[in-house]
């Protein structure tokens, strides 16, 4: 199916994970789509490996459908995209094209449950924050955190105490540093490189960045 897209090249096939790392690494592909039996994530050390080693293809999961923690638990190891078997072939493909376009890809139905997961994982991260800064200010890692932690722009400011346009700037120059488009591609990416440490924001009701 995939050869049918004159775009496409399939590379290859591997039946498991210590596979593909080899493969990644013999033929250097720019996605690499890992076809999840189960609704969760393979035990142990396995996926870890995997996704620390895929650092030149970004990692598309094909899932029955999966917890809202292991879909936060994916994108902390580096997946960019989470498909739910049964999309149609067009869904598909246009989720391909988006991650190797350097976008997030995340199906509908699994946004509600990945809002709470990443308030969650902002508030118990704060010994696990990454040490890079990718050239933002100290107010604009404030206000990815705070974003993160599902405020509002205008709740933002008002934490801030400054302007809602003033914030609307602050987050126009932070998705120009980080080559991000939205506010969801920004809290993922936040939560996948450790950037920020948790706000003291209260989750419990936070509504998902977009």
């Amino acid at each position: 199916m995939l050869e049918t897209e004159p775009d496409f090249v399939v590379v290859g096939g591997a039946a498991d994970c210590t596979e593909a790392v080899r493969l990644v690494h013999e033929r250097r592909p720019d996605i690499l789509l890992v076809d999840l039996a189960t609704s969760t994530l393979p035990k142990g050390g396995t996926f870890s490996t995997l996704a620390n080693s895929c650092t030149t293809a970004r990692i598309i999961m094909l899932t029955p459908g999966l917890q809202k923690a292991d879909v936060a638990e994916a994108m902390r190891f580096g997946v960019r995209g989470v498909v739910v078997k049964g999309v149609s072939a067009e869904l598909f493909f246009k989720s391909i094209r988006a991650v190797a376009a350097g976008q997030y890809w995340i199906d509908r139905e699994m946004v509600g449950d990945l809002a709470q997961s990443l308030c969650t994982a902002s508030r118990s991260g704060a010994t696990a924050v990454g040490p890079k800064r990718f050239g933002l200010t100290g107010r604009e890692l404030q206000i990815v955190s705070l974003l993160i932690s599902g405020g509002a722009n205008k709740e933002i400011a008002s934490r801030c105490g400054i302007r809602e346009r003033t914030v609307k700037q602050h987050l126009t120059n932070v998705f120009d540093k980080l080559g991000v488009s939205n506010r969801l591609e920004l809290a993922l990416f936040a939560l996948q490189q450790r950037l920020v440490a948790p706000s003291a924001a209260d989750c419990s009701h936070a509504p998902l960045p977009r």
